[in-house]
C-alpha cells in the first residue's frame, strides 16, 4: 500500500504528518515504517522519526500489506430489546465498538450478533450495521438482518424519517429551555482524530431540549436529524455544552466515571416489511444514573 502526497499544506515532523493523513494508523506503526526503511522523501529513504518536512515535499509511504478484516462471531454479552426475520434492536453497552477496524479486530458488537443470528449482508467487515454509536457512548441501535432491511433502514436513514435521540449530561446550565445547533462539520484540519464545525464540513443538524439544569451541569435530550461522525459532541462542544466524560471534546475536570455521558435512549422506524412503526427506549447505564441522582441530591440539599 503506498500513499503520496504532493503539495503539502503544512510542515513539521515525519511521522507527525503522515499520522495527519491516515489516522486510522498508530503513531508507534508509522515510525516503525520511517525505521525500517519503508518512507522516501523526495525518492530518498528517511529513517528518522522527526525529519522535519517542507512544503511541496513529495513523501511516499510503502505500508506492509495488511491481512483484511473479516467480522468472525464471538460468544459475547448481548443485550437484545427486539427481534424478527429483518431486524434485530440491541442496546450496545459503553465502551464496545460497533464493528471490527484497526485497533479492534474483534470483541464488537458485530462479532456479538454474528454468534447470535445470520445476516444477509456482502460487507464482510460491517454486516447490517445501518447507522452507528461512538465507542464509548450507551444505548439502541438497529441492525438489518435481511437485504430488504439493509436498503429501507438506510432509505429511512438517508430520507431523515426514523427517530434518533440521545440523553446526555453537558457542563454549564442553559438558559434556554430548547434549540437547534445548525452547523457543517468536518475533520479537524489541525487534528485527524477529531471533528470540528467548519465551513466546508457536511450540513448537520442537532435539536436539544434542556430536561434539568443543575448548578454546573446539564441534563438534555438530543435529536439527530443528520448524522455526522461525532456529531452531538461536537455540535455541544461547538455552543460550550460539551458532554460531560468526553475525552475529545471535553474538560478534564468532569463529573467522575468512565467515558463520556452520552446515550442512545429511543429508536424510531418503520417496519421494512410491515410498514409499522417501531419506536423503542432503553433507561441510560447505572453509572449514568449515579451520576444523574448524585447531581439532584447535591441540588435539593443547597
Amino acid at each position: 500500500m503506498t500513499f503520496n502526497f504532493n503539495n503539502l499544506d503544512s510542515s513539521g515532523r515525519l511521522d507527525k504528518i503522515i499520522l495527519q493523513f491516515h489516522p486510522e494508523f498508530s503513531r508507534s506503526q508509522i515510525q516503525n515504517w520511517i525505521k525500517t526503511g519503508r518512507v522516501q522523501v523526495d525518492g530518498q529513504i528517511v529513517t528518522k522519526t522527526g525529519y522535519r518536512l517542507s512544503q511541496n515535499m513529495e513523501v511516499t509511504v510503502t505500508a506492509p500489506q495488511r491481512e483484511p478484516l473479516t467480522a468472525k462471531p464471538q460468544k459475547l454479552p448481548l443485550a437484545i430489546v427486539y427481534e424478527d426475520q429483518d431486524v434485530l434492536v440491541v442496546n450496545k453497552p459503553q465502551g464496545m465498538v460497533v464493528h471490527p477496524a484497526a485497533g479492534h479486530p474483534d470483541g464488537t458488537l458485530v462479532n456479538a450478533v454474528l454468534y447470535h443470528t445470520q445476516l444477509q449482508s456482502l460487507d464482510p467487515i460491517r454486516p447490517g450495521i445501518v447507522h452507528r454509536i461512538d465507542k464509548d457512548t450507551s444505548g439502541l441501535l438497529m441492525i438489518a438482518k435481511t437485504e430488504l432491511a439493509q436498503r429501507s433502514l438506510s432509505a429511512q436513514i438517508k430520507a431523515k424519517t426514523n427517530l434518533r435521540e440521545y440523553l446526555a449530561l453537558v457542563h454549564q446550565p442553559f438558559s434556554e429551555k430548547s434549540g437547534t445547533i445548525d452547523a457543517p462539520i468536518g475533520r479537524d484540519p489541525q487534528d485527524r482524530k477529531r471533528w470540528t464545525v467548519i465551513a466546508q464540513g457536511k450540513p448537520a443538524v442537532t435539536h436539544f431540549q434542556v430536561l434539568e439544569n443543575f448548578a454546573n451541569f446539564s441534563l438534555i435530550k438530543c435529536r439527530l436529524e443528520t448524522g455526522r461522525t461525532h456529531q452531538i459532541r461536537v455540535h455541544l462542544q461547538y455552543i460550550n455544552h460539551p458532554v460531560a466524560g468526553d475525552p475529545l471534546y471535553g474538560p478534564r475536570h468532569t463529573l467522575s466515571g468512565a467515558g463520556q455521558f452520552l446515550h442512545a435512549a429511543t429508536l424510531g422506524f418503520q417496519h421494512p416489511r410491515s410498514g409499522q412503526w417501531l419506536q423503542f427506549h432503553v433507561e441510560p447505564p447505572a453509572i449514568f444514573q449515579t451520576a444523574l441522582q448524585q447531581l439532584r441530591r447535591e441540588r435539593t440539599e443547597k
